[in-house]
């Protein structure tokens, strides 16, 4: 695919997340104002991800445009660094929590949708909103990894940081149960203990291997030799 049309497409899909992150903020949800706000749901935290990796993705393309044919080293440089950011971003958060939240969301809501978006939540977020949080970042983050080769990091360190991510939620997660006496999603409130503990185990296992489905998936629509 041409450069120009990549970088219209990218510009396009960061001016949708940012459209969705304004839209979704706006609503008056009773769960934005308790502690944590927005920043505790996962679907939150990944559409800032995916806004802030679409936004490095432009902001390289831009780059890439005003150094091409310019001979200055120090650009070139920083040019490289940009490159670096974004590849990581992309094997690190962009494909593996993009992918995880659409997968489990839909997974959960087709079973019982109240363990996971109760219906309550109709009467705040309409049906397109709701969309562009679980549906749409599945195909917008594959489009991305098709049109443009990302170099992922050893295997090593890209599993190490993707459980430090998930790891870190989860911890974040209980947190907030100690803190208000509620757990974010309706789902743990019907966990033992130690059912909860599985589960726990069980997301972290599934968001590395959504890293590794990402760096075959990279490897074979960007293998040189076919």
């Amino acid at each position: 695919m041409a450069l120009v049309p990549c970088q219209v497409l990218r510009a396009a899909i960061l001016l949708s997340y940012c459209s969705i992150l304004c839209n979704y903020k706006a609503i008056d949800m009773p769960a934005h104002q308790t502690y944590g706000g927005s920043w505790k749901f996962l679907t939150f935290i990944d559409l800032v991800i995916q806004a802030v990796f679409f936004g490095i993705c432009v902001l390289t393309d831009l780059s890439s445009l005003l150094t091409k044919g310019n001979d200055s080293q120090e650009q070139e440089r920083q040019l490289k660094k940009l490159i670096s950011l974004r590849d990581w971003m992309m094997a690190v958060l962009a494909f593996p929590v993009g992918v995880f939240v659409v997968t489990m969301f839909w997974s959960i809501y087709i079973y019982d949708r109240e363990l996971v978006y109760p219906k309550l939540l109709d009467n705040f977020i309409p049906a397109w909103l709701n969309h562009g949080m679980h549906t749409t970042v599945l195909p917008f983050v594959l489009i991305e990894m098709r049109t443009t080769h990302h170099q992922y990091p050893s295997r090593s360190c890209g599993l190490a940081a993707v459980c430090t991510f998930a790891v870190g939620y989860i911890l974040w997660v209980c947190w907030i149960h100690h803190v208000t006496g509620v757990w974010v999603y309706p789902l743990l409130e019907h966990l033992s203990p130690g059912v909860k503990v599985i589960f726990f185990a069980a997301v972290t296992v599934i968001i590395n291997v959504f890293y590794l489905v990402g760096e075959v998936l990279n490897n074979y629509i960007w293998d040189t030799q076919k």
